[in-house]
């Protein structure tokens, strides 16, 4: 079952079980998908969607000071993979990057998001690049 297929059970189920919170925060991913010109998505689309979703929750959370995460933030990470950790990525630049390829260190974030994918955050591989 893709994510937007998902995410389409999920709502049918927060209406039966009144769960207004999950409800309005399927919408509000559900309204995004449908702005795209593609009925259905890939779920990398729809991890991008969704994260994006996440991203400009947290900016706005952020400029009210506030700290901790909404109910809308913590339903929408629900449909995320797992992201993969710092070691995890770090262990794998290791094993299989060589920076003499590279004029520079960040080049080489091609070639790791490319493996990684959506289950690793681009700030945590460049935060490694830049540490390394």
């Amino acid at each position: 079952m893709t994510i937007q297929a998902q995410i389409k059970a999920d709502l049918v189920s927060a209406m039966k079980n009144k769960d207004e919170e999950r409800k309005n925060a399927i919408r509000v991913a559900l309204g995004e998908f449908g702005r795209n010109d593609k009925k259905e998505l890939s779920d990398e689309e729809a991890i991008r969607i969704l994260r994006k979703l996440i991203n400009s929750e947290k900016e706005m959370l952020a400029a009210k000071n506030i700290s901790e995460d909404s109910a809308f933030i913590q339903i929408l990470e629900t449909y995320l993979p797992k992201l993969a950790s710092r070691d995890e990525i770090l262990d794998w630049i290791h094993r299989n990057i060589d920076f003499s390829e590279f004029k520079n260190k960040m080049q080489a974030m091609k070639s790791i998001m490319s493996h990684f994918g959506s289950s690793a955050d681009g700030n945590v591989v460049k935060q490694i690049l830049q540490d390394m």
